[in-house]
């Protein structure tokens, strides 16, 4: 009796990703699982071959290590998000880095998660598939939403406060959007990364604090977005 032929794979999993990671004994396990998984898998094992890889193959999604030979993470993640073809492609850092400064740093440089080593591939794998249920995910919110001075627009993809443009990365976008769409309304973190990176992320509680730091720095006004003790945020419903 022939085999039976593998079934196509679900288009949640058809993701092209490109790992930049210099360490091989964590590529190869890591290629070999995400392949498994069904994701078309590049590696760049320097800094340089990476950001040229990601200008040239236009991944659908950048694993990307900081401390790297030839050219620092960092500097991959500001030039990503600077050029034209490649400011939208999600950026996931995965960096032995695990401080929350350093967290910082890599969230206000555009990336969208930020994984610390040692990791599990599993936790990993459900956060890459938690991006790709929000890219694929449509949504009836009206385009554009504006309150207190703060407008945002969903088809233009732009942010801005006080007559300037916020230069936002997906992340960000995605969560002042989740808060000003109900202003006054307190969220929980959970719920404010369920909206901001995917349904079911597997996520610390301390990333939407991250975010939220970068976010209240960037809109100008510490003040738009208020703390609500033992819940978590939401924006200021009223003028001050």
């Amino acid at each position: 009796m022939p085999a039976a032929t593998p079934g196509p794979v679900p288009a949640l999993a058809r993701l092209r990703i490109l790992l930049i990671e210099d360490e091989r004994e964590i590529t190869d396990p890591l290629t070999y699982s995400l392949e498994r998984e069904g994701y078309e898998t590049t590696v760049a094992h320097d800094g340089a071959e990476g950001l040229r890889k990601a200008q040239t193959l236009l991944p659908d999604l950048v694993i990307l290590d900081l401390m790297l030979p030839g050219l620092p993470g960092e500097e991959i993640c500001r030039q990503l998000r600077a050029g034209e073809r490649t400011r939208e492609i999600p950026i996931i850092i995965l960096s032995a880095k695990a401080e929350e400064t350093d967290q910082v740093v890599g969230f206000s440089l555009g990336a969208d998660d930020y994984v610390t080593k040692p990791f599990s591939v599993k936790v990993l794998v459900q956060r890459i598939k938690a991006l790709q249920r929000r890219l694929d995910a449509g949504g009836d919110a009206p385009d554009v939403i504006e309150h207190l001075g703060v407008r945002i627009d969903r088809v233009r993809h732009r942010a801005y406060s006080g007559g300037g443009e916020l230069e936002l990365t997906p992340t960000e976008f995605r969560l002042l959007e989740c808060l000003l769409r109900q202003p006054g309304r307190a969220f929980s973190r959970h719920q404010l990364m369920d909206a901001a990176i995917g349904d079911g992320a597997i996520v610390l509680e301390r990333t939407i604090d991250v975010h939220i730091k970068t976010l209240r720095r960037k809109l100008g006004d510490t003040e738009l977005i208020e703390t609500v003790r033992g819940v978590g945020y939401r924006f200021r419903e009223g003028a001050a």
